[in-house]
């Protein structure tokens, strides 16, 4: 048999014998063949990589132009840049042996890989840049770590820079009596009847209601109101308490700011205290002189931290500060101011004669709490309406925006078209100060409760505010979309009433643990915070006045409106 090849050589394979028995070559036997013998014979597995016999493709056999100074036909079998057939001296070299793992680590198939521990590798080359690599990966993993453990929130006891302050200093004399943890609160329930009206004293203007057609592109400038004076009047300093508690009218006495605080207390943060008073079989509910109550809370359950420096106009006792500034001047500016207003049974009794006090009732309510058990409490609405023909009370209160950024949502842009996303947020970073609003109105039986959006005129300046929105809501449909329980809450002040009946007469502080969700009871003496006092602004003439602020859009008298929102705690 001849075979040719494409550059016109030609070679005798020689002959191939037929077998007529069967496959394969006839027997060697009856084979008369002029063939080699003693050829070795080298075994190989499958998955040996075999080489070629001969390349009739080579490109240096194919191209004429060539130099075939060698035997041209040889050049088929030339496989010397060939891999498969590596040279005489390869096998000795082990330079050139390498053996690499090039499969990557497996993938876990849910989740980021950086939460699960890789698994083990077969041992690599321990040289610079494998080590290089390791340490960046390291590196990634711990930034990873910290975000995720940053991000992650807890319902009940929120992560943040720096442990809060209790709102009292513990002295060392005092008595821990009992601590109760909030996880108890939540299983208790009680259910009083309708309560009743001892006494209304007062006076309250009509509410102006073109300010519920306030959007954020008619927005007003909220105004300040100087002359009308405002009370923060504690329990034991009322003279109207003091007078039922003469007539035996009750057995406990409280205020609606302290009662919605208990009722409330589960959803706190900040610390806060309330001064109990075990007078003969009588019982007190107090607040201390420039207590944290007078202030309203600003983003005290959002996972974004405040400041920490107290004198930062963002830190949470500015904006406390700033909170009752606004929410004073609001509930006097939605109102009809014409001389007109609905008068009550007796006049406000903590206003002297000819005195501008702001608009506002008290009715002094009681409840049963048992057989012989009376609860009197002072509960406060702002304003009254008449709808068709029938009055109806109002309370008048105002979130307020101080920078967008720390609430993710922008009022101007939201308001008109997204009400619910705000009052979600409001919810969500504000949930215990709408909740004592809430119970408030609850407490005072009001008809409506608005609630005014009152935004910043730069985020800077904590000076200048504008009206962004006016919303009226239903009480105790607005309790019922927050998930407040009314039986619960009754549940609450039952319980701590109960308990602090058992005490023995003296003088007795309610703490909110700062760091733990719970309170603490402890035995004080009696002329505990009797020396408190609030600190009274300084003249005007030696008020040292800072640099106007004309970037940021402050006003030049900055200090002058300091000292007004700082007399927002002082007046009592």
């Amino acid at each position: 048999m001849m075979v040719g090849g494409g550059g016109g050589g030609e070679f005798e394979i020689g002959e191939v014998p037929f077998n007529p028995d069967g496959w394969g070559p006839p027997d060697s036997s009856n084979l008369n063949l002029n063939l080699p013998v003693n050829v070795p014979f080298a075994p190989f597995s499958r998955s040996d990589k075999l080489g070629r016999i001969a390349d009739w493709t080579r490109t240096n056999f194919n191209n004429p132009n060539q130099n075939r100074s060698k035997n041209p036909s040889d050049s088929v079998f030339d496989f010397s840049n060939d891999d498969s057939f590596p040279s005489s001296g390869a096998a000795d070299d082990d330079s050139s042996f390498r053996l690499v793992d090039g499969k990557p680590p497996p993938k876990p198939k849910f989740g980021p890989k950086w939460r699960f521990q890789q698994q083990r590798q077969l041992p690599q080359r321990r040289d610079e840049e494998v080590e290089a690599k390791k340490r960046e990966a390291e590196k990634e993993r711990a930034r990873r770590d910290r975000h995720y453990n940053n991000n992650r929130s807890n319902a009940n006891n929120m992560m943040r820079r720096e442990p809060l302050k209790s709102s009292v200093d513990i002295q060392p004399e005092w008595n821990m009596l009992d601590q109760i943890p909030f996880s108890t609160f939540s299983k208790l329930s009680f259910s009083v009847p309708e309560p009743e009206d001892l006494l209304l004293c007062g006076a309250l203007e009509f509410y102006d209601r073109s300010f519920d057609r306030i959007t954020p592109k008619n927005e007003r400038r909220l105004e300040r109101f100087k002359n009308r004076n405002f009370f923060k009047v504690t329990t034991t300093d009322d003279p109207v308490i003091r007078r039922l508690a003469n007539e035996d009218k009750a057995t406990v006495f409280a205020t609606d700011t302290i009662l919605s605080t208990l009722m409330c207390a589960p959803r706190s943060v900040y610390s806060w205290d309330i001064v109990v008073q075990r007078v003969g079989n009588k019982l007190f509910f107090d607040k201390r002189d420039g207590s944290q109550l007078d202030l309203l809370s600003v983003h005290e359950t959002s996972q974004e931290p405040l400041p920490e420096a107290k004198d930062d106009i963002n830190s949470s006792y500015s904006l406390g500060v700033e909170a009752a500034y606004i929410n004073q001047n609001f509930s006097q500016q939605v109102l009809i101011r014409d001389g007109n207003k609905v008068a009550f049974d007796e006049p406000n009794p903590f206003a002297n004669e000819g005195e501008e006090v702001a608009s506002v009732a008290y009715r002094y309510r009681r409840w049963k709490l048992d057989n012989d058990m009376y609860l009197v409490a002072r509960c406060e609405v702002q304003s009254v309406v008449e709808i068709n023909n029938q009055r109806s009370f109002l309370t008048l209160n105002a979130l307020n925006e101080f920078d967008s950024k720390y609430s993710g949502v922008d009022w101007r842009q939201k308001l008109e078209t997204q009400r619910g996303a705000v009052l979600a947020t409001e919810l969500k970073n504000n949930a215990n100060k709408m909740a004592k609003w809430t119970a408030q109105a609850l407490l005072a039986s009001a008809d409506m409760m608005k609630l005014g959006y009152v935004s910043r005129v730069h985020p800077r300046d904590h000076f200048n505010h504008v009206i962004l929105a006016v919303v009226g809501y239903k009480p105790r449909e607005f309790a019922s979309q927050i998930n407040l329980n009314t039986s619960n809450m009754w549940g609450i002040v039952k319980s701590i009433v109960d308990l602090c009946m058992k005490l023995n007469e003296g003088k007795y502080v309610l703490v909110k643990d700062p760091s733990k969700p719970q309170v603490r009871i402890y035995e004080v003496p009696a002329d505990a915070f009797e020396n408190d006092y609030v600190e009274e602004p300084l003249p005007e003439d030696e008020q040292v006045q800072p640099p106007t602020e004309d970037a940021e859009g402050a006003e030049p008298n900055a200090a002058t409106n300091d000292v007004e929102e700082k007399e927002v705690v002082a007046q009592a």
